[in-house]
């Protein structure tokens, strides 16, 4: 079966998200709510808090669905 790729990316940062791992308990759309929702596709939202605050967010996912990296800037 083929599933969705759950990749999410802005000019900063690239998150990924892999459901069969998430344990659903819920901290991501509770504690910042501006960038993971629940009722909304695409259910994340890269440009609803500050890069600092989604990477906080992704390390106290207690299941690790949520991993992310930070984009290369261009080099002149």
């Amino acid at each position: 079966m083929e599933t969705n790729a759950n990749v999410y990316s802005n000019k900063h940062i690239t998150v990924t998200y892999e459901p069969r791992c998430c344990a659903n308990a819920g901290l991501c759309a509770r504690q910042l709510s501006d960038v993971f929702r629940n009722a909304v596709i695409p259910w994340i939202n890269l440009d609803g808090a500050e890069t600092n605050e989604i990477i906080d967010q992704i390390k106290r996912c207690p299941s690790g669905a949520l991993k992310y990296h930070l984009n290369q800037k261009d080099v002149a």
